[in-house]
Protein backbone atom coordinates (compact mmCIF):
# COMPACT_ATOMS: atom_id res chain seq x y z
CA UNK A 1 0.00 0.00 0.00
CA UNK A 2 1.16 3.52 -1.00
CA UNK A 3 1.87 5.76 1.50
CA UNK A 4 0.35 9.14 1.86
CA UNK A 5 2.20 12.51 1.34
CA UNK A 6 -0.44 14.99 1.30
CA UNK A 7 0.90 18.48 0.03
CA UNK A 8 -2.30 20.17 0.08
CA UNK A 9 -2.93 22.10 3.85
CA UNK A 10 -3.82 25.47 2.10
CA UNK A 11 -6.93 23.35 0.93
CA UNK A 12 -7.52 21.63 4.03
CA UNK A 13 -5.42 20.13 7.03
CA UNK A 14 -6.04 16.81 8.40
CA UNK A 15 -7.57 17.46 11.90
CA UNK A 16 -5.25 17.10 15.32
CA UNK A 17 -6.01 14.05 17.28
CA UNK A 18 -6.62 16.05 20.40
CA UNK A 19 -9.03 17.95 18.31
CA UNK A 20 -11.20 14.91 17.51
CA UNK A 21 -10.95 13.62 20.96
CA UNK A 22 -11.70 17.36 22.43
CA UNK A 23 -14.95 17.54 20.61
CA UNK A 24 -16.30 14.12 20.80
CA UNK A 25 -16.10 14.33 24.50
CA UNK A 26 -18.06 17.81 24.13
CA UNK A 27 -20.43 16.74 21.96
CA UNK A 28 -21.01 13.44 24.20
CA UNK A 29 -20.55 15.09 27.35
CA UNK A 30 -21.59 18.88 26.86
CA UNK A 31 -24.35 19.11 24.80
CA UNK A 32 -26.42 22.06 26.64
CA UNK A 33 -27.05 24.73 24.08
CA UNK A 34 -25.35 27.82 25.13
CA UNK A 35 -27.76 29.74 25.32
CA UNK A 36 -29.55 28.27 28.03
CA UNK A 37 -29.65 29.07 31.27
CA UNK A 38 -29.27 25.94 33.29
CA UNK A 39 -25.54 24.09 34.03
CA UNK A 40 -25.59 22.49 30.76
CA UNK A 41 -26.01 25.54 28.67
CA UNK A 42 -23.69 27.56 31.30
CA UNK A 43 -20.91 24.44 30.60
CA UNK A 44 -20.96 24.60 26.72
CA UNK A 45 -21.18 28.62 27.17
CA UNK A 46 -18.26 28.37 28.51
CA UNK A 47 -16.44 26.51 26.46
CA UNK A 48 -17.29 29.17 23.87
CA UNK A 49 -16.07 31.94 26.20
CA UNK A 50 -12.36 29.71 26.66
CA UNK A 51 -12.10 29.34 22.74
CA UNK A 52 -13.00 32.90 22.48
CA UNK A 53 -10.34 33.81 24.91
CA UNK A 54 -7.88 32.14 23.43
CA UNK A 55 -7.96 32.93 19.82
CA UNK A 56 -8.54 36.69 21.18
CA UNK A 57 -4.78 36.43 22.96
CA UNK A 58 -3.30 35.15 19.89
CA UNK A 59 -4.09 38.65 18.16
CA UNK A 60 -4.08 40.84 20.81
CA UNK A 61 -7.58 41.69 20.64
CA UNK A 62 -10.07 41.51 23.13
CA UNK A 63 -12.78 38.37 23.30
CA UNK A 64 -15.18 40.77 22.70
CA UNK A 65 -13.64 41.55 19.11
CA UNK A 66 -13.66 38.21 18.29
CA UNK A 67 -17.07 36.77 16.60
CA UNK A 68 -17.81 32.79 15.41
CA UNK A 69 -18.66 31.94 12.03
CA UNK A 70 -18.96 28.76 9.45
CA UNK A 71 -15.46 29.76 8.20
CA UNK A 72 -13.26 31.78 6.13
CA UNK A 73 -16.24 32.07 3.55
CA UNK A 74 -19.00 34.23 5.88
CA UNK A 75 -16.16 35.58 7.91
CA UNK A 76 -15.35 37.59 4.83
CA UNK A 77 -18.92 38.62 3.58
CA UNK A 78 -20.07 39.59 6.94
CA UNK A 79 -17.00 41.74 7.05
CA UNK A 80 -17.63 43.54 3.97
CA UNK A 81 -21.43 43.62 3.65
CA UNK A 82 -21.71 43.92 7.22
CA UNK A 83 -19.66 46.90 7.51
CA UNK A 84 -20.75 48.51 4.20
CA UNK A 85 -24.49 47.82 5.10
CA UNK A 86 -23.93 49.31 8.96
CA UNK A 87 -21.91 52.51 7.37
CA UNK A 88 -23.78 53.78 4.57
CA UNK A 89 -22.86 57.49 5.15
CA UNK A 90 -18.72 56.61 4.89
CA UNK A 91 -19.41 56.05 1.20
CA UNK A 92 -19.85 53.63 -1.89
CA UNK A 93 -16.12 53.29 -3.02
CA UNK A 94 -14.31 49.79 -1.89
CA UNK A 95 -10.91 48.75 -3.55
CA UNK A 96 -9.62 45.76 -3.62
CA UNK A 97 -7.03 43.18 -5.16
CA UNK A 98 -7.14 41.05 -8.44
CA UNK A 99 -5.97 38.35 -6.69
CA UNK A 100 -8.46 37.85 -3.95
CA UNK A 101 -9.75 34.82 -3.10
CA UNK A 102 -13.43 33.72 -4.73
CA UNK A 103 -15.17 34.78 -1.24
CA UNK A 104 -13.83 38.06 -1.22
CA UNK A 105 -14.11 38.83 -5.17
CA UNK A 106 -17.56 37.44 -5.69
CA UNK A 107 -18.86 39.90 -2.85
CA UNK A 108 -17.46 42.77 -4.45
CA UNK A 109 -18.80 41.84 -7.65
CA UNK A 110 -22.50 41.79 -6.46
CA UNK A 111 -21.47 45.12 -4.47
CA UNK A 112 -20.83 46.66 -7.91
CA UNK A 113 -24.85 45.67 -9.24
CA UNK A 114 -25.85 47.26 -5.46
CA UNK A 115 -24.01 50.46 -7.15
CA UNK A 116 -20.95 50.53 -5.47
CA UNK A 117 -17.78 51.66 -7.59
CA UNK A 118 -14.99 48.82 -6.80
CA UNK A 119 -11.39 49.56 -7.52
CA UNK A 120 -9.00 46.03 -8.34
CA UNK A 121 -5.96 46.57 -7.72
CA UNK A 122 -2.94 45.38 -9.87
CA UNK A 123 -0.27 43.41 -8.30
CA UNK A 124 3.37 42.82 -9.51
CA UNK A 125 4.81 39.76 -10.90
CA UNK A 126 5.60 39.00 -7.40
CA UNK A 127 1.77 39.43 -6.37
CA UNK A 128 2.43 42.24 -4.69
CA UNK A 129 0.27 45.54 -4.89
CA UNK A 130 1.33 48.14 -6.27
CA UNK A 131 1.87 51.61 -3.43
CA UNK A 132 1.51 53.84 -5.85
CA UNK A 133 -1.31 52.77 -7.53
CA UNK A 134 -3.10 52.26 -4.10
CA UNK A 135 -2.69 55.97 -3.23
CA UNK A 136 -4.12 56.98 -6.28
CA UNK A 137 -6.99 54.80 -5.85
CA UNK A 138 -8.19 56.37 -2.57
CA UNK A 139 -10.60 59.00 -2.68
CA UNK A 140 -12.56 60.57 0.07
CA UNK A 141 -15.50 58.55 -0.56
CA UNK A 142 -13.65 55.14 0.05
CA UNK A 143 -15.50 53.08 3.00
CA UNK A 144 -13.23 49.87 2.67
CA UNK A 145 -9.98 48.59 1.40
CA UNK A 146 -10.00 44.66 1.45
CA UNK A 147 -6.24 43.00 0.57
CA UNK A 148 -5.93 38.85 1.08
CA UNK A 149 -2.55 39.41 3.73
CA UNK A 150 -0.75 35.68 2.30
CA UNK A 151 -2.55 34.89 -1.15
CA UNK A 152 -3.80 31.21 -1.07
CA UNK A 153 -2.09 30.22 -4.55
CA UNK A 154 0.93 31.31 -4.16
CA UNK A 155 1.94 32.43 -0.17
CA UNK A 156 2.46 36.10 -1.43
CA UNK A 157 2.77 38.07 1.75
CA UNK A 158 1.39 41.75 1.25
CA UNK A 159 2.83 44.72 3.66
CA UNK A 160 0.01 45.52 5.38
CA UNK A 161 1.95 47.94 7.43
CA UNK A 162 2.87 50.08 4.40
CA UNK A 163 -1.21 49.70 3.47
CA UNK A 164 -2.21 51.28 6.31
CA UNK A 165 0.51 53.93 6.48
CA UNK A 166 -1.13 54.89 2.97
CA UNK A 167 -4.18 54.43 3.84
CA UNK A 168 -3.59 57.08 7.38
CA UNK A 169 -1.87 59.46 5.05
CA UNK A 170 -4.73 59.69 2.11
CA UNK A 171 -7.91 58.57 4.19
CA UNK A 172 -7.79 57.69 7.61
CA UNK A 173 -11.37 56.81 7.88
CA UNK A 174 -11.34 54.51 5.24
CA UNK A 175 -11.20 50.46 7.13
CA UNK A 176 -9.08 48.03 6.17
CA UNK A 177 -10.51 44.08 6.05
CA UNK A 178 -7.78 42.06 5.68
CA UNK A 179 -8.52 38.05 4.53
CA UNK A 180 -5.88 36.38 6.85
CA UNK A 181 -6.59 32.29 6.65
CA UNK A 182 -3.68 31.89 5.39
CA UNK A 183 -1.88 33.43 7.16
CA UNK A 184 -3.20 32.72 10.76
CA UNK A 185 -1.25 30.32 12.59
CA UNK A 186 1.80 30.59 10.06
CA UNK A 187 2.57 34.32 11.28
CA UNK A 188 1.94 36.59 14.28
CA UNK A 189 -1.14 38.76 13.96
CA UNK A 190 -1.77 41.92 15.64
CA UNK A 191 -4.69 43.54 13.70
CA UNK A 192 -4.45 46.37 16.04
CA UNK A 193 -0.99 47.30 15.67
CA UNK A 194 -1.00 46.53 11.85
CA UNK A 195 -4.02 49.33 11.54
CA UNK A 196 -6.80 46.58 10.38
CA UNK A 197 -10.28 47.04 11.62
CA UNK A 198 -11.75 43.82 10.64
CA UNK A 199 -9.66 40.47 10.02
CA UNK A 200 -11.38 36.99 8.92
CA UNK A 201 -9.83 33.41 9.56
CA UNK A 202 -10.68 29.87 9.52
CA UNK A 203 -10.22 27.36 11.48
CA UNK A 204 -9.79 24.24 9.15
CA UNK A 205 -6.45 25.40 8.11
CA UNK A 206 -4.90 24.77 11.34
CA UNK A 207 -5.57 21.05 12.13
CA UNK A 208 -9.17 22.62 13.54
CA UNK A 209 -12.39 21.35 11.99
CA UNK A 210 -14.54 22.52 9.04
CA UNK A 211 -17.30 24.41 9.56
CA UNK A 212 -15.83 26.85 11.84
CA UNK A 213 -14.34 30.24 11.47
CA UNK A 214 -13.84 33.95 13.12
CA UNK A 215 -13.99 37.33 12.64
CA UNK A 216 -12.48 40.14 14.19
CA UNK A 217 -14.27 43.36 14.24
CA UNK A 218 -12.06 46.76 15.87
CA UNK A 219 -14.61 47.36 19.00
CA UNK A 220 -14.43 51.26 17.48
CA UNK A 221 -16.28 49.43 14.39
CA UNK A 222 -19.93 48.82 13.86
CA UNK A 223 -21.38 46.49 11.54
CA UNK A 224 -24.81 44.69 10.79
CA UNK A 225 -25.47 40.59 10.56
CA UNK A 226 -26.13 39.08 7.43
CA UNK A 227 -29.03 37.34 8.98
CA UNK A 228 -31.58 37.30 12.31
CA UNK A 229 -32.65 35.05 14.50
CA UNK A 230 -31.90 34.62 18.64
CA UNK A 231 -29.35 37.06 18.79
CA UNK A 232 -26.30 34.94 19.45
CA UNK A 233 -22.82 36.48 19.02
CA UNK A 234 -23.73 39.73 20.66
CA UNK A 235 -26.86 40.31 18.32
CA UNK A 236 -24.17 39.83 14.99
CA UNK A 237 -24.34 36.02 14.30
CA UNK A 238 -27.72 34.20 15.30
CA UNK A 239 -28.34 30.82 15.11
CA UNK A 240 -27.28 27.84 18.16
CA UNK A 241 -23.28 27.99 18.21
CA UNK A 242 -21.25 24.66 17.02
CA UNK A 243 -19.87 24.23 20.38
CA UNK A 244 -17.89 21.20 19.82
CA UNK A 245 -15.90 22.79 16.30
CA UNK A 246 -15.72 26.46 18.40
CA UNK A 247 -13.97 24.26 21.71
CA UNK A 248 -11.95 22.58 18.68
CA UNK A 249 -10.74 26.06 17.00
CA UNK A 250 -9.85 26.81 20.32
CA UNK A 251 -8.01 24.45 20.67
CA UNK A 252 -6.06 24.10 16.88
CA UNK A 253 -5.34 27.29 17.86
CA UNK A 254 -4.10 27.10 21.11
CA UNK A 255 -1.58 24.26 19.87
CA UNK A 256 -0.46 25.63 16.57
CA UNK A 257 0.01 28.94 18.28
CA UNK A 258 2.82 27.22 20.57
CA UNK A 259 4.72 25.62 17.62
CA UNK A 260 4.48 28.89 15.28
CA UNK A 261 7.99 29.52 15.02
CA UNK A 262 9.28 25.94 15.17
CA UNK A 263 6.77 24.86 12.57
CA UNK A 264 8.09 28.27 10.22
CA UNK A 265 11.40 26.98 10.22
CA UNK A 266 10.49 23.37 9.13
CA UNK A 267 8.05 24.67 6.60
CA UNK A 268 11.15 26.54 5.75
CA UNK A 269 13.40 24.02 5.25
CA UNK A 270 10.99 21.80 3.26
CA UNK A 271 10.05 24.31 0.78
CA UNK A 272 13.85 25.20 0.33
CA UNK A 273 14.48 21.09 -0.39
CA UNK A 274 11.50 20.71 -2.73
CA UNK A 275 13.14 24.68 -4.70
CA UNK A 276 16.91 23.50 -4.65
CA UNK A 277 15.63 19.79 -5.49
CA UNK A 278 13.92 20.83 -8.73
CA UNK A 279 16.66 23.28 -9.64
CA UNK A 280 19.39 20.27 -9.68
CA UNK A 281 16.92 18.33 -12.22
CA UNK A 282 16.28 18.20 -15.80
CA UNK A 283 12.38 19.15 -15.20
CA UNK A 284 11.56 22.47 -16.67
CA UNK A 285 9.82 24.45 -14.24
CA UNK A 286 9.32 28.35 -13.39
CA UNK A 287 8.68 28.98 -9.52
CA UNK A 288 5.74 31.17 -9.36
CA UNK A 289 5.88 32.06 -5.37
CA UNK A 290 7.99 34.78 -4.77
CA UNK A 291 11.28 33.81 -2.72
CA UNK A 292 10.07 35.67 0.35
CA UNK A 293 6.30 34.02 0.22
CA UNK A 294 5.06 32.36 3.53
CA UNK A 295 7.22 28.88 2.77
CA UNK A 296 3.60 26.84 3.20
CA UNK A 297 2.69 27.81 0.35
CA UNK A 298 4.99 27.06 -3.11
CA UNK A 299 3.30 27.73 -6.90
CA UNK A 300 5.40 26.04 -9.36
CA UNK A 301 4.72 25.82 -13.10
CA UNK A 302 5.79 22.93 -15.49
CA UNK A 303 6.41 23.62 -18.78
CA UNK A 304 4.50 21.60 -21.32
CA UNK A 305 2.61 19.57 -18.63
CA UNK A 306 -1.18 19.79 -18.31
CA UNK A 307 -1.33 20.68 -14.55
CA UNK A 308 -4.52 18.49 -13.90
CA UNK A 309 -2.93 15.28 -15.89
CA UNK A 310 0.17 15.33 -13.55
CA UNK A 311 -1.77 16.15 -10.44
CA UNK A 312 -3.71 12.66 -10.82
CA UNK A 313 -0.05 10.96 -11.94
CA UNK A 314 0.80 11.80 -8.49
CA UNK A 315 -2.01 10.92 -7.28
CA UNK A 316 -1.38 7.16 -8.36
CA UNK A 317 1.56 7.67 -6.03
CA UNK A 318 0.13 8.58 -2.60
CA UNK A 319 1.00 12.44 -3.45
CA UNK A 320 -2.29 14.78 -3.28
CA UNK A 321 -1.59 18.05 -4.22
CA UNK A 322 -3.96 20.99 -6.19
CA UNK A 323 -4.10 23.21 -9.12
CA UNK A 324 -4.81 26.46 -7.16
CA UNK A 325 -7.61 27.27 -4.99
CA UNK A 326 -9.89 24.46 -3.88
CA UNK A 327 -12.68 27.42 -4.08
CA UNK A 328 -12.46 27.51 -7.51
CA UNK A 329 -10.91 24.03 -8.50
CA UNK A 330 -13.94 23.01 -10.38
CA UNK A 331 -14.11 26.57 -12.51
CA UNK A 332 -12.73 25.92 -16.28
CA UNK A 333 -10.85 29.39 -15.87
CA UNK A 334 -7.04 29.69 -15.57
CA UNK A 335 -5.71 31.02 -12.12
CA UNK A 336 -7.03 34.54 -11.77
CA UNK A 337 -4.32 34.98 -9.40
CA UNK A 338 -0.84 34.02 -11.90
CA UNK A 339 -2.77 35.86 -14.85
CA UNK A 340 -2.65 38.33 -12.77
CA UNK A 341 0.54 38.03 -11.84
CA UNK A 342 1.50 38.05 -15.84
CA UNK A 343 2.35 34.38 -15.77
CA UNK A 344 2.91 32.84 -19.46
CA UNK A 345 -0.65 31.00 -20.04
CA UNK A 346 0.72 27.97 -21.19
CA UNK A 347 2.45 27.85 -17.86
CA UNK A 348 -0.18 28.52 -15.86
CA UNK A 349 -1.71 25.35 -17.15
CA UNK A 350 1.15 23.70 -15.24
CA UNK A 351 1.19 25.41 -12.02
CA UNK A 352 0.62 23.38 -9.19
CA UNK A 353 0.48 24.53 -5.59
CA UNK A 354 2.09 22.70 -2.97
CA UNK A 355 0.90 23.37 0.09
CA UNK A 356 2.88 22.47 3.71
CA UNK A 357 1.85 21.55 6.86
CA UNK A 358 4.63 20.61 10.20
CA UNK A 359 3.79 17.07 9.39
CA UNK A 360 5.49 16.93 6.31
CA UNK A 361 8.46 15.40 6.45
CA UNK A 362 11.94 15.73 4.04
CA UNK A 363 10.77 12.73 2.71
CA UNK A 364 8.00 13.67 1.68
CA UNK A 365 9.58 16.02 -0.15
CA UNK A 366 12.26 13.98 -1.55
CA UNK A 367 9.46 11.05 -2.71
CA UNK A 368 8.07 14.27 -4.23
CA UNK A 369 10.81 15.10 -6.20
CA UNK A 370 11.28 11.49 -7.44
CA UNK A 371 7.96 10.92 -8.55
CA UNK A 372 7.97 14.79 -10.58
CA UNK A 373 11.38 13.45 -12.44
CA UNK A 374 9.30 10.08 -13.42
CA UNK A 375 6.07 11.31 -14.26
CA UNK A 376 6.87 14.56 -16.37
CA UNK A 377 8.62 13.32 -19.55
CA UNK A 378 5.69 10.69 -19.65
CA UNK A 379 3.29 13.01 -19.78
CA UNK A 380 5.38 15.83 -21.73
CA UNK A 381 2.94 17.42 -24.43
CA UNK A 382 6.29 18.62 -26.20
CA UNK A 383 7.39 14.68 -26.87
CA UNK A 384 3.96 13.66 -27.63
CA UNK A 385 3.85 16.01 -29.96
CA UNK A 386 7.06 15.13 -31.67
CA UNK A 387 6.45 11.73 -31.91
CA UNK A 388 2.94 12.33 -33.62
CA UNK A 389 1.04 11.10 -30.84
CA UNK A 390 -1.29 14.19 -30.54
Amino acid sequence: MLSEIYLDNSATTRQYDEVTSLMAEVASKYYGNPSSLHTKGIEAERLVSGARETIASLLGAQPSEIFFTSGGTESNNLAIVGYLDANPRKGKHVITTKTEHPSVLEVYRNLESRGYSVDYLDVDGNGRIIPGQLEQKIRPDTALISIILVNNETGTIQDINRISSIRDALNPHAVIHADAVQAFGKIKLNPAKSGIGLMSFSSHKIHGPKGVGALYVSKSLRINPLFYGGGQETLLRSGTENVPGIAGFGLAAKMTAERIEENYRKAARLKQLLVEGLAASDVEHRVNSPDDALPYIINISFRNVRAEVLLHHLEQRGIFVSTGSACSSHKKNRSHVLTAMNVDPALIDGALRFSLSHRNTEEDIRLTLDALKDIIPVIDISKKKKSGRM
